[in-house]
């Protein structure tokens, strides 16, 4: 696509829960082991009455504040799976909050992990076509809420944050080619039962519920292949890859892809120990601190890969222009 990224940022919640604090409610937990799996060590936690929209407004704040063409955007994608309400869309009152023009339009993805590859080639192909002007793509989730605090499985690795990206039309094809993957009879490895229209009882509450083996295994059958795919389809060796910016799901599963597809663990970004896995804003987060810490050169190629819960997967090529 002759789409570009021309700003990013990120917002993480101010309350931080560290593993000495996991320890305090779960004094069985060994958290040598969990933190040798996991590689976080640090989670940020939204308070009682922070919502995902309140997470990307900050984003958000924090992105215009880069640049000059607030008045220009004419397109608000928010990936999320923990809207403010059933109904309305999430992203419309984004939109409202962040005093964008009222000719925007404004929609949600309801997708986890592999979302902001999503949202990357919805929001460019729409830019693409002459749809849009300049398109901010919006991660955010609060998934602790979800979380019961004696889950070994989910409470230390899930962290609330938002991103904000903003694509801009491009001289050249930055972004693409794309790969994508759905295995829809894995929906209940990752899942919020009675959360939704499906429940048992009205008085129910949904916790976030995760098969971790399952997932790990899922991940580990189709994200080598999805890379091999996009390596094809793009006529490019895993050496001319400059940077791989995978999903930041866990330590164990990055460890483990790295050996799979032997890539040169120099050219894989991980930023897991202060931030956690952040679900769908893992990626763009990443891709901010890899800038920051300049891992990150004009012209290079970054694969970036999303995947997990739907079970749903999804890569793409960014070539990489200074922001």
């Amino acid at each position: 696509m002759k789409v570009k990224i021309e700003s990013n940022a990120y917002y993480l919640p101010e309350k931080k829960e560290k593993n000495e604090d996991l320890k305090i409610d779960n004094p069985d937990w060994d958290m040598s082991k969990i933190s040798e799996k996991t590689g976080i060590f640090t989670r940020s936690i939204s308070h009682s009455k922070q919502t995902a929209v309140d997470l990307a407004f900050e984003a958000g704040i924090a992105l215009l504040e880069s640049v000059s063409c607030k008045k220009d955007i004419d397109l608000v994608v928010l990936v999320t799976q923990s809207p403010d309400y059933v109904l309305p869309t999430s992203a419309c009152i984004l939109q409202n909050k962040l005093g964008l023009s009222k000719k925007c339009m404004a929609f949600d993805i309801n997708l986890g992990c592999s979302g902001f590859v999503y949202a990357l080639s919805v929001a460019g192909s729409l830019i693409e076509s002459g749809s849009a002007k300049k398109g901010l793509i919006f991660c955010a989730d609060t998934y602790t809420k979800y979380i019961d605090k004696f889950d070994r499985t989910c409470r230390p690795l899930f962290s609330d944050g938002a991103s904000a990206t903003l694509l801009t039309a491009s001289d050249s094809d930055d972004i693409g080619s794309f790969v994508f993957g759905t295995d829809g009879s894995g929906y209940d490895k990752l899942i919020v039962k009675e959360s939704g229209a499906r429940k048992t009882s009205k008085d129910s509450v949904g916790v976030l519920e995760m098969f971790g083996a399952d997932v790990f295994l899922f991940t580990l059958s189709v994200v080598p292949a999805c890379i091999n795919k996009l390596l094809n389809k793009s006529e490019l060796y895993i050496e001319d890859i400059d940077l791989f910016v995978f999903h930041q799901a866990s330590q164990l599963v990055l460890e483990n892809l790295i050996r799979t597809m032997s890539i040169d663990e120099s050219k894989v970004f991980i930023n897991l120990a202060d931030v956690g896995n952040t679900v769908s804003a893992s990626i763009p987060i990443a891709l901010k601190d890899a800038e920051r810490q300049e891992k990150l050169k004009d012209g290079d190629i970054v694969m970036l890969v999303g995947f997990g819960v739907g079970l749903s997967w999804g890569a793409t090529l960014i070539t990489w222009r200074e922001i």
